[in-house]
């Protein structure tokens, strides 16, 4: 089944959901549907993002965090009514920001030993975004704090993988749109973590903010 059917499909199943308490049987299929998206998003965040925890001593698995997320979604969709697909997909990926982020607080928490495992292993620099310093716990609130729009094609591009065709597809903009908004939400950033930026003696004095080229 190609992702335009799913994602039909899986709106159907949202419409569908009723305004009550009765709404478990819907609710199952809405995942079970796309579950296999939900993976793909999973294994994403999980080894782009927080490779650190795939690794000893936490071993997780794409699958464990997919059963979590599920679990979590099971609940929110009690109460929460995402109108839309978009909608969907950015509540799921909250939830396996959550638990992704509770698992590296509580590796960063645990005696520094564990840490040794680690030593012969260069960690990437994606990790930064692992949550495993408080500078990095800094990063992650400040995209939480990003306006909506450019929260979420800065999540789904830069944290996702997604190339800006695909989450210009997703969103249902031009691609023109999301690279505006990823443009944007990196000056929000800059702006709040400017401080976490070294200079230099020579470009203090010029523009702060490092130019990428493109």
């Amino acid at each position: 089944m190609n992702d335009a059917c799913t994602t039909v499909i899986i709106q159907r199943y949202l419409d569908a959901l009723p305004g009550d308490d009765q709404s478990e049987a819907v609710v199952r299929q809405v995942l079970e549907r796309s579950a296999e998206r939900l993976r793909l998003l999973c294994a994403k965040f999980l080894h782009k993002d927080y490779p650190r925890l795939s690794r000893p001593p936490v071993n997780l698995e794409t699958d464990e965090l997919l059963s979590g997320v599920v679990a979590g979604l099971l609940t929110s969709l009690q109460k929460t009514r995402p109108p839309t697909v978009r909608r969907f997909f950015a509540l799921a990926s909250q939830h396996m920001r959550w638990q992704l982020n509770d698992l590296a607080r509580r590796l960063d928490e645990r005696p520094a030993m564990f840490d040794l495992v680690d030593v012969d292993v260069a960690a990437p620099p994606t990790s930064t975004l692992s949550g495993l310093g408080v500078d990095a716990r800094r990063i992650l609130d400040a995209i939480e704090k990003l306006p909506e729009e450019e929260r979420e094609v800065f999540d789904l591009v830069a944290i996702q993988g997604l190339t800006h065709g695909e989450a210009a597809s997703i969103v249902s903009v031009s691609e023109k749109t999301v690279q505006r908004r990823l443009n944007r939400a990196r000056l929000l950033l800059a702006e709040k973590l400017a401080d976490l930026v070294p200079h230099t003696a020579d470009d203090r004095s010029q523009d702060p903010m490092p130019r990428r080229k493109e």
